[in-house]
């Protein structure tokens, strides 16, 4: 690697593309340098701070030449916060880079190409995010509550008084926890003393109907005075709170939310729509950050399947609060779900309860185990869903999927790496990817969800 005279340990280069984590790359000589903050088409002086064997590791020095896809982010805060890693790419380009993205990766798995259409875009590229996790510290002198987000690279909390990819009012709920939480004597957790009470704040927050669930986490496996006076404040004083619920967490882990939650004002739920269904989202339910983005996936699969079959029977794997499922109830025969956290079983019960929904089988255990037991039984699926989280499918869950399924898997990744490699198992028993449709449900982030079209025509019974 040849170093510019007279710069030391400078480069300049040209950006090609994006790496699956947001970084720019560029290359010298053949060799590969990672470059946080920069866009493909941007010529930049780069310094080398880490050398590895087949690449290096750089930080930006000055930008040269800006890529015309380049602009300015709409928050000032976008440099240290460390949440939307590309807002300062045009949106069209962002969607036009995460195809690449897709593309790259599934061209590394398979040797012959596998379709990636073109992204379908989020309804909403600000205020779309209604999960909001906020780590809780505290100023030493003056007592202050700090809400925010960590530094890029670091635990130092940025205390954040507006973001824009949240509902606004997500922002007036966490201004009154620092004030009234400050006022009533509620303690900031310290992560290296592992000290002071309140650890984090989770909202979900409801498009459908802009209620939210506010879940204080706490450093504690009891509720102290000033928390349960926080959280009376909260309830009674803010007028889109659907409920308060204490989630308690006293391990050293980097784990958010601990075992156990109660509800101590209201309703321990928000109320959801998608699909023209009503859903119950509790603390711990899995449910997509983005819910008009989410609204566009679970209407695209169910438009596939209604077009391809006849009243099928479906199996909702990895199945949450059982979502694919009820969006699917009215096309299907049958639908039987699985889901591992019990919390999302009894709101998935408590869902088609309300919908009036008769042909859903809930089972609440492990996928894979569950799977084992019905490839004993002998049932079979037209369609399976596989929604698995970002560490993808085991060997076992996918084996037993292409048991049980006679004609389609349809896949939903927010990982391309783990989709590409559970991908690549399926087709060495002889299924075929027809295609993969991105969905933009993170925008100004790398992130990418996708629906994967998967055909068992080919695959042997045995």
């Amino acid at each position: 690697m040849q170093l510019e005279k007279g710069v030391s340990d400078t480069l300049t280069v040209k950006i090609e593309k994006l790496s699956n984590l947001g970084l720019g790359i560029a290359k010298n000589d053949g060799y590969v340098i990672f470059v946080p903050n920069t866009c493909p088409g941007d010529t930049v002086r780069i310094k080398i701070i880490k050398k590895n064997k087949n690449y290096s590791n750089a930080e930006l020095v000055e930008i040269i030449e800006p890529s015309p896809d380049r602009t300015e982010p709409f928050c000032r805060m976008q440099k240290i916060c460390g949440a939307c890693q590309l807002q300062f790419i045009n949106y069209d380009a962002q969607l036009k880079y995460k195809k690449e993205i897709v593309q790259d990766t599934m061209r590394s798995i398979f040797s012959n190409n596998v379709e990636v259409r073109d992204v379908i875009p989020s309804p909403l590229i600000k205020e779309y995010r209604h999960k909001i996790q906020y780590p809780i510290g505290q100023t030493k002198d003056s007592k202050r509550i700090l809400a925010g987000y960590y530094k890029t690279g670091s635990h130092e909390l940025v205390n954040i008084k507006y973001c824009p990819i949240q509902p606004e009012y997500c922002d007036r709920i966490i201004d009154f926890i620092r004030t009234k939480g400050q006022e009533i004597n509620v303690s900031g957790y310290d992560e290296k003393t592992e000290k002071g009470e309140l650890r984090h704040v989770v909202i979900r927050t409801s498009n459908a109907n802009k209620k939210s669930l506010v879940v204080l986490v706490v450093n504690s496996n009891k509720i102290s005075k000033p928390i349960k006076a926080l959280a009376e404040a909260i309830y009674c004083s803010l007028d889109n709170i659907n409920g308060v619920a204490v989630n308690f967490n006293n391990k050293k882990t980097n784990l958010i939310l601990g075992d156990k939650t109660e509800t101590i004002q209201g309703h321990g739920y928000i109320e959801e729509a998608l699909c023209d269904k009503i859903f119950r989202v509790g603390a711990k339910t899995f449910f997509q950050v983005n819910p008009q983005s989410a609204d566009n996936i679970f209407r695209y699969v169910k438009k596939y399947i209604s077009e391809n079959f006849k009243n099928p029977s479906i199996l909702d794997a990895y199945a949450g609060i059982t979502a694919f499922g009820i969006c699917l109830s009215d096309i299907a025969s049958k639908v039987v779900s699985i889901e591992e956290e019990k919390e999302s079983v009894y709101l998935a019960k408590s869902i088609t309860e309300q919908n009036k929904i008769t042909n859903i089988e809930l089972h609440q255990g492990d996928a894979g185990r569950f799977l084992s037991n019905e490839t004993v039984l002998g049932r079979q699926f037209h369609v399976t869903i596989l929604d698995p989280p970002r560490k993808g499918c085991t060997p076992n869950s996918l084996d037993y999927a292409l048991k049980l399924t006679k004609d389609k898997i349809i896949y939903v990744s927010c990982n391309p790496a783990t989709l590409a490699r559970d991908l690549k198992y399926l087709k060495e028993f002889g299924a075929e990817v027809e295609y993969i449709q991105p969905f933009d449900m993170f925008p100004h982030t790398y992130h990418i969800e996708n629906v994967a079209i998967i055909d068992l025509k080919n695959v042997c019974s045995d």
